[in-house]
Parts: C-alpha cells; structure tokens; sequence
C-alpha cells in the first residue's frame, strides 16, 4: 500500500499507522475519474480478512464422527481476532464515495476484495458496486500502476466463489482426515 501510494500520489502521500496498528493508511489529495480533487485513502490488509469455520457443536472431537464434518454448518469468522480488520477497513471507509481494491491478481486476491467489500459496504457514502473498482497490475512499478489505475475494471465473484469452495473443501476434509487419522493412531 505504502508504495502503490508513493506512486499514485507523485510522492506526495503522507501516513499514520490504523488503529490495529498492523497497517498504515496513506492520504493525498489527486485526480480520480472526472473529479479533478480527490481525496484518496489507501491501506492494506494482513492476509485474508474472513476465515471459515464450523459452528461450536462441531468442534468436540469425541462426540463429532468426523464423517458429520461433510454437512456441517459452518459460518464466516475473522481471520485474525487480534487485528480488528473488518472494524478497521470499516473506520477507514466512512465516507468514501468509491473503492479501488489493490489486492494481488490471483483468485486469493479476488476473495480477498470480496471480503473488503463485505467490511466496508456499510460505512461507504450511498453503498454501490457500480463505485468498486479493481486494479490489476503485474508488478509495483510507476508504469504498470499508473497504467492500473487509467484501466479498473471490476472484481471478479467466480473467480472469489471458487476459493469459497476450495476453502470449505479444505476446512471439511482436512478436519474430517485429521480426526479420522488421530482416532485410528490413539486407538
């Protein structure tokens, strides 16, 4: 973030650390669009903001046959308690009128932005996705992040949705296999 901002902002960018105090927030004031002086707000976030997990009745491992685990409930938990990343990327987003998402351009990234999203949408000026926007670049070089920000386009939900599945496919099997593989050991 801190260097993607350096970029965009002409080196003009000033920071302060966020009040998880693991990301830094970067401010300038530039052109966005047809609005000739905004004012732009960038931080970042630490990995994946969400986590999966299964609810509470599932997680007693003698009374839970781990072949329960292929249909139990689960739900969508904070990846990482002690950062407060929703309440973070939610502070940080009032009043924004549009979201660019910076994250990597590969299908973690894109969950990633979905996630942001999630955070974020309720604490936006008059929430809209026709006002998020994704960058893809390849590399941080002033080039190719200038060339990102003339081109957003927008996030991608499959490509989001298919980590969705490979994180449940995970969570279900990995658990399933590991409670399996430790009762035939103990047993």
């Amino acid at each position: 973030a801190q260097s993607i901002s350096k970029l965009l902002s002409n080196n003009q960018a000033t920071s302060y650390k966020g009040f998880n105090n693991a990301c830094s927030v970067h401010e300038w004031t530039g052109r966005f669009m047809n609005y000739n002086s905004c004012k732009f707000r960038m931080t970042s976030v630490c990995g994946h903001v969400m986590g999966l997990d299964f609810i509470s009745k599932y997680n007693n491992w003698d009374k839970v046959d781990p072949s329960e685990l292929f249909n139990a409930e689960t739900y969508k938990k904070e990846a990482s308690p002690n950062l407060k990343m929703p309440a973070y990327l939610e502070k940080e987003a009032r009043g924004a009128d549009f979201l660019v998402l910076w994250l990597d351009c590969d299908k973690e990234g894109e969950n990633i932005c979905f996630e942001v999203i999630d955070a974020v949408r309720h604490s936006m000026n008059r929430f809209d996705m026709r006002n998020v926007y994704r960058a893809h670049f390849s590399s941080i070089t002033e080039t190719d992040i200038k060339r990102a920000m003339s081109q957003l386009g927008v996030p991608d939900k499959n490509q989001a949705m298919s980590v969705d599945a490979r994180q449940e496919l995970d969570l279900r099997i990995g658990c399933a296999f590991t409670r399996y593989q430790t009762r035939f050991f103990q047993g």
